[in-house]
C-alpha cells in the first residue's frame, strides 16, 4: 500500500513542476511525501526563463515599420517611357488630317485639267457604287481636256450620268469607247466661291491638328512626367504641330494660287 502511494504522489509531482514551467503568472510548491503519509512543501522552483536569443529574435522579426530591401524594390514606381508612343500617334492624327484636306481640295475645280478631280465622283453601275476611278482611267490630253477610258465600254453611260451630275460642271462627250471632258474658264464668281471653300478647309484642319496636339499634352500630363521630361515633350509636340500647320497654309495658298490663275 506504502509502494503505491508514492507511486501515486511522485507522478503528481512530475505534473506539478511541468505547470510550473508552462504558466509565468503561478506557481505551485513541490510536495514531498515521506513514507509515513506526512506532506511537507518545499521551496518554489524559480520560472523559467527563456533564452535572451528569443526575446531578441521575436523583437527583430515583428519589429514594425521596418522594411526589407525586396519590399523597399516593390515599392519603387516605374514611369513608363511613352514619349515615342505619344508623339507616333500625334504624327499620325496629324498626317491623316493633312490627307483629307488634300482629298478636300482635290475636289476643287480649277481652270486646269486634273487627273484627281474626278476620283471623288461616285458611279452606280449593275446596282453597286463605287468611285469613279475603280471604273475607269482618267488622264490629262492637254491642259484644258480630260479623257476618261472606261475598263467595260458598257459602263461609259454611267459614267457620263454620274460626271454631269457632280458639282464640277463638265459635260463629257462620247469618243467611241471614251468620255472627253473640256473643262471651261472659270467666272469671277466661281473662283470667289471656290477661295472661301479654301479658306474653311484651311481652318478646319488646322483645328484638326491642334486637337491632336491637346490630346498628346493631356496625355503628357496624365502619364506623371518629371516636370523637365514634360516640358521637352510639350516643346516636341508643339514643333509638330506648327510643322503641320505650316503644311496645311501651303496646300491652300497653292490651291488658291492655282484657282485664282484659271
Amino acid at each position: 500500500m506504502a509502494a503505491y502511494l508514492r507511486r501515486t504522489f511522485s507522478y503528481r509531482n512530475t505534473l506539478l513542476s511541468l505547470r510550473s514551467f508552462s504558466f509565468h503568472d503561478r506557481h505551485f510548491s513541490r510536495v514531498v511525501c515521506s513514507p509515513t503519509n506526512f506532506c511537507i512543501h518545499d521551496t518554489p522552483k524559480p520560472y523559467f526563463v527563456p533564452p535572451v536569443d528569443f526575446f531578441v529574435q521575436t523583437r527583430r522579426g515583428f519589429a514594425k515599420g521596418k522594411k526589407t530591401k525586396a519590399d523597399s524594390a516593390e515599392s519603387t514606381v516605374v514611369v513608363p517611357n511613352i514619349g515615342p508612343t505619344v508623339k507616333a500617334t500625334a504624327v499620325s492624327q496629324m498626317e491623316a488630317s493633312i490627307d483629307s484636306l488634300s482629298r478636300e481640295l482635290s475636289k476643287l475645280r480649277t481652270g486646269r485639267a486634273s487627273a484627281g478631280m474626278l476620283d471623288h465622283i461616285i458611279v452606280e453601275s449593275g446596282g453597286v457604287k463605287m468611285p469613279l476611278n475603280r471604273l475607269a482611267v482618267v488622264s490629262v490630253l492637254d491642259p484644258k481636256t480630260l479623257s476618261v477610258n472606261p475598263y467595260d465600254p458598257n459602263a461609259i453611260k454611267e459614267l457620263e450620268s454620274a460626271i454631269v451630275s457632280s458639282p464640277l460642271g463638265l459635260n463629257p462627250r462620247v469618243d467611241g469607247q471614251r468620255l472627253i471632258a473640256a473643262i471651261p474658264a472659270l467666272t469671277k464668281e466661281h473662283i470667289k466661291a471656290m477661295c472661301k471653300v479654301v479658306a474653311k478647309s484651311s481652318e478646319d484642319v488646322k483645328q484638326s491638328i491642334r486637337r491632336a496636339r491637346q490630346k498628346a499634352l493631356d496625355t503628357v500630363k496624365k502619364a506623371g512626367f518629371p516636370k523637365d521630361d514634360a516640358k521637352r515633350m510639350e516643346k516636341e509636340v508643339d514643333e509638330l504641330t506648327k510643322k503641320f500647320v505650316k503644311s496645311a497654309e501651303d496646300m491652300c495658298k497653292a490651291k488658291e494660287k492655282e484657282i485664282s490663275e484659271g
